[in-house]
């Protein structure tokens, strides 16, 4: 099969990305075997594809966001069968999607209704399952007393489920930040109450729309940068979520008022064989959701076949931080 590799970590200016004939995907047991029909193109690709370079002789396959057809089960596979169209997020420890095919365990994928096309099923997985449980937690609802939430790059692909589950599935008052007028807009497509500049002081800009403080505050990117007004902004015993890890991350302006840290990292559940099939279920139930009209997905940006200069244009457009929505590749 046709795959998208590289060796050597490198910058998207020395692109050294290929297409090469690889063996196919070998199953396991709790595996489906899935044509590849749409992937979704994620910032922390583009990262890895900087810092991590295959062992001696080897390759890095990347691409953890995927639509497609099942084309092959494993031993132990009875939810799913040849011809099923499903997504989802695959195994950030095993080869990913940017190839023909992919194996991927059956627990973390759903299946794709028919008013679903494979592109924008492509858009969801990622960012549905990150914000659900960066939100929702273990308990699939926000802890007790979020009335009001600020999402921190609400225009992104995480931030923007972030924002549509909260919608969709709370009575929370939505705050999102943007700093765009295009990025304002889309945040209100999908659901903000208000709009917040997170370049400026979004404490007074909170206060000037009569809220002195928020409940939850979900941050996508600059987490250590940005904590100690955060932590200023929060009520005691608020909650504050984020997804970008930092050695830099400083809690201590944090504990006066006793806040809630939850890290996420959406292959956990995957990698540490925690009853993945949970994360099957969130995405089903986001379909479910996108079929009652209550969440849109998210495709902004549509590019087609799997080739080096469709993925290269891809890098491209994430690195320079400002995409909104979601990019996806129809292979």
């Amino acid at each position: 099969m046709k795959a998208l590799v590289y060796q050597t970590a490198h910058k998207i200016e020395d692109f050294a990305i290929k297409l090469i004939e690889l063996h196919e995907p070998v199953l396991r047991e709790q595996d489906v075997l899935i044509e590849v029909r749409a992937i979704g193109v994620n910032p922390g690709e583009t990262f890895i594809r900087r810092t991590r370079s295959a062992q001696a002789g080897s390759y890095v396959l990347l691409g953890f966001e995927f639509a497609g057809v099942v084309v092959g089960v494993g031993a132990k596979v009875v939810a799913f069968g040849v011809g099923d169209r499903v997504f989802g997020t695959g195994d950030a420890s095993r080869d990913g999607c940017w190839a023909e095919r992919v194996a991927v365990d059956h627990r973390v994928v759903s299946r794709i209704p028919d008013q679903l096309s494979f592109i924008d099923a492509a858009s969801l997985p990622i960012g549905s399952a990150t914000a659900w449980e960066a939100i929702f937690r273990e308990n699939d609802k926000p802890p007790t007393g979020v009335e009001h939430a600020l999402i921190l790059g609400g225009a992104g692909g995480v931030g923007s489920m972030a924002t549509q589950l909260l919608k969709a599935r709370t009575n929370a008052f939505v705050i999102s930040s943007g700093s765009r007028p295009e990025s304002r807009v889309w945040c209100e497509e999908m659901g903000a109450d208000l709009m917040v500049d997170h370049t400026g002081d979004v404490a007074a800009q909170l206060a000037a729309a009569g809220i002195p403080h928020v409940d939850l505050v979900f941050s996508t990117t600059d987490t250590a940068k940005n904590l100690g007004w955060i932590a200023g902004l929060l009520r005691p015993f608020g909650h504050l979520s984020f997804v970008d890890a930092s050695a830099a991350l400083d809690v201590s302006p944090l504990v006066s008022k006793s806040i809630s840290l939850h890290t996420e990292m959406v292959f956990s559940r995957v990698i540490h064989a925690s009853q993945p099939e949970r994360q099957g279920k969130i995405l089903e139930t986001v379909a479910a959701l996108v079929v009652d009209g209550r969440i849109k997905p998210i495709t902004k940006k549509r590019l087609d076949g799997l080739t080096v200069e469709t993925m290269k244009a891809a890098h491209e457009l994430l690195e320079t931080g400002r995409t909104i929505g979601k990019i996806v590749i129809a292979t």
